[in-house]
């Protein structure tokens, strides 16, 4: 057994997560806890606590909560910031990409970055869901074809399968899916 460690930085951001989450007609609203500046920072210090010491040179993040909040990630952690754009996105040359496999929906989605990290570069996914994990996969592909290491990923809510959270390395999130109760019962 798995002794249980309290992280006074990590439950405040839980809290705050908590207070702020809502479902609105069985979907998730995630983009009220941008609204209020301490809950947002609460967050982002809870999404970074568990990385600080893991040497992370470069955060990425999904567009557009994961640019939202990786970007305020790479700030607490005084990283870089690789930007993961989807289809249609601007973004200047030299661009690697990659095809995601089907999300929770069914898509696949085209991501792509510029190729700007090197073999010393540690990188960490920061998003706000994940789902199947097929985008977070997809993400690590391009960090990795880039040359540069993969750390792992910083959730705001894990939904992810154990399958999953392998291929993902390391995860760590603020909650996981089923704390949030029942999305029909709202």
């Amino acid at each position: 057994m798995t002794a249980v460690t309290f992280d006074p930085v990590i439950e405040q951001a839980r809290e705050s997560l908590f207070k702020r989450f809502t479902w609105e007609k069985g979907h998730a609203d995630v983009w009220r806890i941008f609204l209020d500046g301490s809950t947002f920072a609460a967050i982002v210090a809870g999404l970074a606590e568990p990385w600080r010491a893991a040497g992370i040179t470069h955060v990425a993040g999904i567009e557009s909560r994961g640019f939202l909040l990786g970007g305020a990630v790479a700030n607490e952690l005084a990283a870089g910031f690789q930007a993961i754009r989807k289809a249609g996105g601007m973004l200047p040359d030299p661009k690697i990409g990659t095809t995601t496999a089907l999300n929770y929906r069914g898509l696949s989605h085209n991501l792509y970055m510029q190729d700007a990290l090197s073999a010393d570069d540690l990188v960490l996914l920061v998003d706000d869901w994940a789902e199947k994990g097929s985008q977070a996969a997809g993400a690590r592909d391009l960090i990795e074809q880039s040359g540069a290491r993969f750390a792992g990923v910083s959730l705001l809510v894990d939904q992810l399968d154990d399958s999953m959270r392998l291929k993902l390395r390391r995860v760590t999130s603020l909650v996981r899916a089923e704390e949030l109760g029942d999305s029909d019962a709202k």
